[in-house]
């Protein structure tokens, strides 16, 4: 019983590891990725957006693939890294817990694939520490050096259980971009240079109402229009980028566009922003409509028109030759934040300078 149990203890190390490997890099596609490919719930968000997230700069996937990608090694190493083995288990074990405390007791928010993450580093330190535990009482022998017939089947496994998740990561608005953008004599692309307008300020923003990105950056760039107290006016230009990961995103946008025909596209923006993703849907976005005093007819007529469709696909055409590479995209006058990193002091020296300039 003891020689069976050691038999299935290395498959189900290596098999811990892959799963380990596989959301670390499906994590870091979302990490790196203009939008998240497979956690895209609120609490994925709100994780992604700490600095637990990225340690010392350092995006937290990484350190889940180097770590997970290490222990697979040891796994098919001999007697001589069971002190290894059991060193990387401590560490492994400790790491799990300890970031799952952080999300429950500091961050007060869940990343499903983060949990699944911590719980494979937590199983695979029971493993190796119970492997070593045998060792040690000569319960059993050491795990030997793993034959080149498992390093040549395993090895396969462990790249593509990396390099799948990334194929997963899709240019703003799911279309292929153009090799050269076209561009004005100032330098900027086109669709943002034709929205230039002497006197005023254009924000031009590309958007996903369910990006969770895109709703962080919207409450500072709000506050930023608020505090900046410019003299010039300013004019918001939204372009739709619904990416495909993202059921509530295209009802979003079809929503906004048809709010915007009357004349409400700012008070939608806001409503969508604020409602839960969950809402997102046709059924709810008809129902933001109806609470902000649309005309329900009219709305109805438009989200079903060849007008709307037509608007939503020249937005992202205005995304491919902007060569947006990530959302939430925002030109400020000539200055461009791209993600959800600037602060409301940045956007508030972007808006000023833009007025000057104006």
């Amino acid at each position: 019983m003891a020689e069976e149990s050691r038999g299935l203890a290395r498959p189900i190390a290596a098999a811990l590891a892959l799963v380990g490997l596989a959301i670390s890099a499906a994590l870091l596609v979302d990490s790196l990725g203009p939008a998240p490919a497979f956690c895209a719930a609120e609490g994925c968000g709100a994780v992604r957006d700490t600095a637990w997230a990225r340690p010392l700069g350092i995006p937290m996937p990484v350190l889940g693939v180097a770590f997970f990608a290490v222990a697979l090694a040891l796994v098919g190493a001999g007697p001589r890294a069971a002190r290894a083995r059991l060193v990387v288990g401590v560490i492994g074990g400790a790491g799990g817990v300890g970031l799952l405390a952080i999300q429950a007791l500091v961050i007060g928010a869940w990343c499903r694939l983060c949990v699944g993450a911590d719980l494979t580093a937590i199983a695979s330190a029971v493993l190796l520490l119970h492997e070593w535990h045998r060792s040690r009482t000569r319960r059993s022998t050491p795990w030997p050096r793993a034959s080149a017939r498992w390093i040549a089947a395993v090895g396969p496994i462990a790249v593509a259980a990396v390099a799948l998740p990334f194929t997963r990561i899709h240019p703003a608005g799911g279309g292929t971009l153009p090799p050269v953008s076209a561009s004005s004599s100032a330098g900027l692309p086109l669709p943002i240079a034709r929205e230039q307008v002497r006197g005023q300020v254009a924000v031009v923003e590309f958007v996903d109402f369910e990006c969770p990105h895109c709703r962080a950056l919207h409450g500072r760039l709000r506050d930023a229009l608020e505090r900046a107290d410019l003299d010039a006016p300013v004019r918001v230009v939204r372009r739709m980028v619904p990416i495909p990961q993202h059921p509530g995103a295209m009802p979003a946008a079809i929503a906004w566009c048809c709010a915007d025909a009357q004349g409400r596209g700012d008070d939608m923006a806001e409503a969508l922003i604020a409602a839960p993703i969950a809402e997102l849907s046709p059924e709810g976005c008809e129902k933001i409509a109806a609470t902000l005093g649309l005309d329900l007819a009219r709305y109805r007529a438009d989200a079903a028109s060849a007008a709307v469709r037509a608007r939503l696909e020249a937005d992202l055409d205005a995304a491919r030759a902007t060569r947006v590479r990530a959302l939430p995209t925002v030109y400020i006058g000539s200055q461009v934040f791209e993600g959800a990193a600037a602060s409301t002091d940045e956007l508030v020296a972007a808006l000023r300078r833009a007025a000057g300039a104006a």
